[in-house]
Parts: C-alpha cells; structure tokens; sequence
C-alpha cells in the first residue's frame, strides 16, 4: 500500500502505516488540483489536513485510491460526493481535536473581552495602551453556542465553570440528549437576540454557508460579540463588516474564512474590532498526535478487517461486527461476479442472510455483492458507491435478515432477476464458502475458483465426454458435482485447475447432450 501524507500530518500516525509495511510518501500541501492528480497516480490512500483541497478533478484518474484520510474534523475541503462516486471512502478524526478546538474558542472569547491582541500590539510598538481598553468580565454574561457536538459541548462546559450563562441552538440534536447535558436550547433567532456572545461550532455544509448573514446578525443585540473558530464560510464575512463598522456588532474572532489562506488585501485583516488566527483551533502537539493516530488505526482496520470507523459515506462498523462479517467477505465477492455471468442487465437483487446471523450487520455485506455484481459493467465500483451505482443502472436492491438456515448453521440465498428471467443461489460458510444449490439443483463447489457450468441432457455418456475432452486439452478437473433438474436435464459445476481457453469451451458446447457451458 502507498500513502501519500500532505499537509504534515504527524509523525506517530505515519509510524503506524510504516509499522504496518505501507510506503509513505511525505508532501508540503498541494494546491493545485492538476498536481494533486497527478500524485494520486499510484496512491492508494491520500492524507490531508486543511491546507491541500481534494476536488472532483484532482480524482480523475486516481484509480488506486481507496481512502481520503482527513486529519482532523471538517471535510468541506474534500469534494465527498466525487470520492463517493468513485467509490472512494473519506474518513475524518473529528474527536481528536475536540478539546484544542473548544479551548481555542475560549480563548478567542478571553481575548475579545479584555483586547488582549491590542494591549500587547501596543505594548511592542513603545507604548502604554491602556485607555480605550477597558473589557468586560464573562461570570455572568450569556453565551449562545450554534452546534451542541463533540466542540460546542465542551465549550458550554467549560463556559458554566467560570460563570457564564449557557444555552445553544442545534435542530440535529435528539431533546433527550440536550436533556442530559442541562443546557437550554432556543430557536436560532431568539439564540441570537438573547446572548451577549454568540460561538459557532457547526461543520460547513450547504444549508450551513452563511447562516449567519445579513439578516441574521442584525437580529442579534446591539454590542454583542461572535466567535466563529469552526469553518469559514458560516458567516458571511461582508455582513459582518458591515454590523461592525455600524456599531451594531462590538467585535468579532475569526480563526477561519471563506478563503484560506486569507488574501493580503482582505479587508478583514486591518478591521480594529476584529481579532483574527490563522486556522489554529487544531494547532495544538496534543491534537495533531491524536487525529494522527486515530486516523492511521481506523484506516488500518479498514484494509485489515473490514471495520469501518469515522467514514463520512460508509455506514460504521465495529471491529467485533467486522469479526463477525468477516468470514462472510470472499464469499459475497465471488457470488457477486457469479450473478453478472448468470444474469446479465439485472433489474432486482433480494439477499436472505438465514441461519445464525442475530450478530450480522449485512449492509456492508450487501454492497460488497452488489460492488462485483456491477463492477465488470459499470467502471470502477467499489463498497462505498455499490448503492448508488446501483441505483443509476436501475437495480433495485434488497435485504432480509433471519430465517431457517435449512440444515446449515449460516445461509445466504441471492435471487437475481432481469427482463428475462430470475436464477437463485445459495451458499454457506460450511467447510468455507461454497454454493450449495443453483435454481434449486444441489451442488457443491467454491465460487471464487475456476469453474465451469454446464446444463446437459440427464443420460448416460455425456458426462465422460466432457470429462475426456478436459483430459485431452490438458484442464485437470479439481471437483465435479452434478445435480439433476427433475426435468430430464442436469446441471453440473465443473471445478478445474485453470480457466478453459475460449476455443475449447466452444469445442465442449459442440458435445451432444450439452445444453449449455460457460467458463465463470
């Protein structure tokens, strides 16, 4: 495996892949997308921070690529739903920085109310600034946190330890956990009118970008304060000029922007009642060690063990249902690629997972089938996009879960249909992964093997025919099983050594009694 590591991602995390026999390759960000693309040539994982933005067209052509990696929380950099289509999964350490994120906003709020950042520009400029600094102390005054997560939660702890008054907005929270934490939650207009401090602490999304604009600043009281240490983009950076220079707002902290770097020429830089960091709520030894290392484990797990942890577009899975599913993964794989041989154009595909399974998650399973279904028809397709893709070809996909496993401990029954016709197959873990029946017929052979299928009229002779003419083209047969359909015919699954050259399984076709073969 092969990472390529932007943005300098921390050294322990690295450690980890190295440990593990991964090459690592070790970049300064790379901002434009054309040589970004061309990195990912031979990269099977792509590890970023914030500076290093991964569009749509930095992917084109990254074929190898399995994970993004972003050390941190926010993925806005990362066009998700391009790596989605391709079938690459995006992973993010969001708890990793959480306390130096929480403490960087308090201490944005510590310097707006006692002007730390112009007492000491003056001090060094040969003077004693102190008039016109007069601040204001927090015990007592009303903070309104905008996101109660992992971050804002731990700023509302700690604002109540030094007396603040604490309430927050957040429409994604359950009632019942803002129960527990004892923190009131208000609709966002009356948030804003009711603190004399606003924080957000909320990724950017679309319905995000510019929550806080014109209109909603103006709605909070006059002389309040804003904090935004999330992501750039939440507040629209002209509106806020705007309620600065008018009085209405007293002062701002902006430790992210619309544009990061910020431009030498932005007018927010020279602004007197504005404090500005360049992107630090993560800058901390402690928190670039731990989203290093929670994403280097997590990443691990995933080519390791099939666990999936901190992934923004794949469902998450514990490593003990990993465990479970395991055994599960070669055969999903191969029975995939059975059903695109036996069922060309499928329209629906309906999975029973039978048998002991109260422990089986089958949704990673699922995509896993539909992945090598829909993989030799429709470019690359991994687990991550096996839905969608799905979805746009018009598969209709289903599970159930439960059920008599008919004799065996653990049984999967796949019923894939298209315009013509549907073909059942069932298979078990039993003595490892082995179809059991096809359309009813009991067989037993490997589906991830070598193998031929053949239908021929149920009579003597034809079979040592086929078996003589494998002999003669020098195919050693490895297992022949052979079940009758009921209906005068019979069907077989002839495992061999190696795949049939074409022209000789055109030459088997020509037996009398075939009905039909194919190489799978």
């Amino acid at each position: 495996m092969r990472i390529l590591a932007c943005d300098g991602i921390h050294e322990d995390g690295l450690a980890s892949f190295r440990a593990a026999g991964w090459t690592v390759d070790v970049s300064d960000p790379i901002k434009d997308p054309k040589a970004l693309q061309a990195a990912l040539k031979d990269a099977d994982v792509l590890l970023v921070r914030s500076a290093t933005k991964v569009p749509a067209e930095a992917l084109e052509g990254a074929d190898k690529l399995k994970v993004i990696g972003r050390a941190g929380a926010g993925v806005d950099t990362i066009d998700v739903d391009a790596a989605t289509e391709r079938g690459i999964a995006v992973m993010n350490a969001p708890d990793g920085n959480t306390l130096a994120a929480a403490e960087h906003a308090l201490a944005l709020l510590f310097s707006l109310a006692r002007h730390i950042p112009p007492a000491d520009a003056g001090m060094k400029a040969g003077e004693w600034p102190k008039t016109g600094l007069t601040g204001f102390q927090l015990e007592g005054k009303k903070l309104g946190i905008i996101g109660l997560g992992r971050i804002g939660a731990t700023v509302a702890r700690k604002a109540r330890g030094i007396g603040m008054e604490v309430a927050a907005f957040d429409p994604f929270l359950p009632a019942a956990v803002a129960a527990r934490m004892d923190v009131p939650m208000m609709p966002l207009e009356e948030l804003l009118h009711w603190c004399d401090i606003v924080t957000l602490h909320i990724p950017r999304t679309a319905e995000t970008t510019n929550l806080l604009d014109e209109k909603a600043l103006k709605k909070m009281r006059k002389g309040a304060f804003l904090i935004n240490a999330a992501r750039g983009g939440l507040v629209d950076e002209t509106a806020l000029l705007k309620h600065l220079d008018s009085g209405h707002l007293a002062g701002a902290a902006l430790d992210t922007f619309v544009h990061e770097p910020l431009p030498a020429d932005s007018l927010l830089r020279s602004h007197p009642k504005l404090i500005l960091t360049p992107h630090l709520g993560a800058s901390t030894g402690e928190a670039q060690k731990a989203v290093s290392t929670i994403l280097a484990r997590q990443i691990l797990d995933f080519f390791q063990s099939g666990a999936v942890a901190g992934c923004v577009n794949l469902p998450p899975l514990s490593p003990e249902a990993a465990r479970e599913m395991g055994p599960w993964m070669p055969l999903m794989t191969s029975l995939g690629k059975l059903c695109a041989r036996l069922v060309p154009a499928p329209v629906k595909l309906h999975l029973t997972y039978a048998g002991r399974v109260d422990a089986l998650d089958p949704k990673p399973l699922t995509r896993m089938l539909v992945a090598a279904l829909l993989g030799s028809a429709s470019g690359r397709v991994t687990p991550v996009n096996a839905l969608q893709e799905a979805s746009l070809r018009g598969l209709e996909v289903s599970e159930t879960v439960g059920g008599d496993g008919d004799g065996f401990d653990r049984l999967l029954r796949v019923r894939v249909e298209n315009a013509k016709g549907a073909r059942d197959i069932e298979a078990t873990l039993h003595r490892g992964p082995r179809v059991v029946r096809l359309d009813g017929v009991e067989l037993d052979f490997d589906p991830r093997a070598h193998f031929l299928l053949m239908r021929n009229e149920d009579r003597p002779g034809v079979i040592g025919l086929v078996g003589s003419h494998l002999g003669a083209g020098g195919i050693n047969i490895i297992n022949f099983s052979l079940g009758a359909t009921g209906g005068g015919d019979a069907v077989a699954a002839i495992t061999v050594d190696r795949v049939v050259p074409k022209k000789q399984v055109e030459a088997l076709r020509a037996i009398p009694g075939i009905v039909d073969l194919e190489m799978v």
